[in-house]
């Protein structure tokens, strides 16, 4: 059985899906369209459910509810209204594109390659308009798929060691990741991109279950084989990644999990295959095997405890060079569109203007992302995995320059100063949006307290952070009428741009952020 404390399988995957100038080279892989991977699971035995289809105006301001969050004792349940607004505005359809030979089907957040290998399911008990079970959420239909009928809550409990969110919500989301969808382009790298993926949806989501007034927490601490099987997904395709507890219920929790776990039984469901061929990358069942954990017991061990200095939110030595004041905008002076709004507005910026924005607007973004994500790893809370490098190009008030951001204390550390277009640009994998951004936010960490602490499964939780963290960076971009794209990178030469400062930290996500061009015809 793989051992998760053994953190080799983590830097072995690591290693071996770097991106290099050579690798990208000599790599022989190209685009089988004639093979491209259905955008949706489909099981063709049951229909879906369809639910409201009116996005309820909640009135939240997006910069609001991406910085903040419901107290996790706060009595509340969503209701089948509330459930399907949470569902639109995270995974949820928002535009089509057509094209020669097909159709593309935009979602609500941020997706790698537009391929979106993200699946959602629901456990509830039973809500206002919703009977208690398991659903799978079918976007295409808008709908929902009850795969088992009655109330399973308590499996999940047992799965997460008793982790009191998850005990006492009403409704929790299981995101699962489908290996194929997302590897028919990226290959083994897929893996790093359930992270990013999951992460920009889980942003969404978060945010709107704040404006909605429902807690919301991240559970990434799970025993996985009991998920996989209360879901029926075949783990050789797909597998549970994150949870997410949504509302609270302070009553007792549900019947133990013993009393049910007899009746979590196979389903024999069949779903529609996602293409013709399916080519398999052993390495990334493999890093998934060994981050996976696999009793009570060592969920509980696993949980909590960063391993960062809880007296500094970062673990960043104080500034050794000139430093700029960040100057975000207050409550009253912030943009105000509201957070359904705004996410209807989002996309991703295929083309930047190379026109400047404000100290303030990047400060607002840096500022609103980064105040804290409620997660099982994530303790106590405001604790941060991730550091943000930024190379700025077109920012008021602020030199061209390499920076690192403080995030205790509200500063940017100058790195070195300078007009970084060109290398930006080769850093994005030589792309041109990094290049013409006014700034690349790009996120590292140093992998090996966190493996230490972690095990395997750290590396899960360092791709997930980004993502979120991404994910909030987007909707903060977009409340403020700028665009952003997450873009991919050449690992170990983002490290060397940064050092001596970010040495021995490893290149985990990046997101240009500027003001939007329109495509030249």
């Amino acid at each position: 059985m793989p051992n998760n404390a053994n953190a080799d399988a983590a830097w072995t995957y690591h290693e071996a899906t770097k991106h290099s100038y050579a690798s990208v080279r000599t790599n022989p892989h190209f685009l089988d369209f004639a093979n491209q991977p259905l955008p949706f699971k489909i099981y063709p035995a049951l229909e879906p459910a369809r639910m409201p289809t009116e996005v309820r105006q909640t009135g939240v301001a997006a910069l609001s509810a991406i910085a903040g969050s419901i107290t996790a004792q706060t009595n509340s349940a969503p209701d089948l209204e509330a459930i399907a607004q949470l569902l639109f505005l995270s995974a949820g359809i928002t535009r089509q594109r057509k094209y020669p030979g097909g159709e593309i089907y935009f979602r609500a957040a941020a997706c790698t390659g537009a391929l979106y290998e993200v699946e959602l399911y629901l456990i509830c008990g039973d809500l206002a308009n919703l009977q208690a079970g398991v659903y799978h959420f079918a976007p295409a239909e808008f709908g929902l798929r009850r795969l088992r009928a009655g109330d399973y809550r308590s499996v999940l409990v047992d799965a997460t060691a008793g982790e009191p969110a998850i005990a006492h919500a009403p409704l929790t989301i299981v995101c699962t990741c489908t290996y194929w969808r997302n590897a028919w382009k990226y290959q083994a790298r897929t893996y790093r991109h359930f992270g990013w993926d999951n992460g920009t949806m889980l942003a969404n989501l978060m945010a709107v279950a704040t404006a909605l007034g429902l807690p919301a927490k991240v559970v990434c601490g799970f025993v996985d084989a009991t998920v996989n099987r209360l879901l029926d997904v075949d783990s050789q395709r797909e597998v549970a990644f994150s949870l997410v507890a949504l509302g609270h219920d302070s009553g007792p929790s549900s019947q133990t999990a013993t009393q049910v776990l007899a009746d979590v039984s196979p389903l024999g469901l069949e779903t529609v295959p996602l293409s013709r061929d399916e080519i398999d990358y052993p390495v990334m069942r493999e890093i998934h095997a060994a981050s996976s954990l696999h009793s009570a017991e060592e969920v509980e061990a696993w949980r909590g405890r960063t391993p960062l200095n809880p007296t500094r939110m970062t673990n960043l030595p104080p500034p050794a060079g000139p430093v700029v004041q960040l100057t975000p905008s207050s409550d009253a002076e912030m943009p105000r569109d509201p957070i359904e709004q705004v996410i209807l507005r989002r996309g991703s910026s295929r083309q930047f203007a190379r026109t400047p924005i404000s100290l303030t607007q990047l400060s607002t973004m840096l500022d609103r992302a980064t105040r804290g994500i409620p997660a099982d790893f994530l303790n106590p809370f405001g604790s941060q995995l991730n550091r943000l490098y930024l190379i700025v190009h077109a920012v008021e008030g602020l030199e061209s320059g390499a920076y690192v951001f403080h995030r205790d204390r509200k500063v940017l550390e100058c790195l070195k100063r300078g007009n970084f277009r060109d290398e930006a640009g080769y850093l994005g994998l030589e792309q041109q949006l990094p290049a013409d951004a006014a700034v690349d936010i790009f996120f590292l960490a140093d992998l090996r307290p966190i493996l230490d602490r972690f095990g395997n499964r750290g590396y899960r939780a360092v791709q997930l952070e980004a993502g979120i963290l991404g994910g909030k960076l987007y909707l903060a971009a977009y409340a403020q009428r700028l665009g952003a794209t997450g873009l991919t990178f050449y690992d170990d030469e983002v490290t060397r741009f940064f050092s001596p400062h970010a040495e021995r930290k490893s290149a985990i996500f990046l997101i240009a952020v500027g003001k939007s061009a329109k495509l030249r015809q």
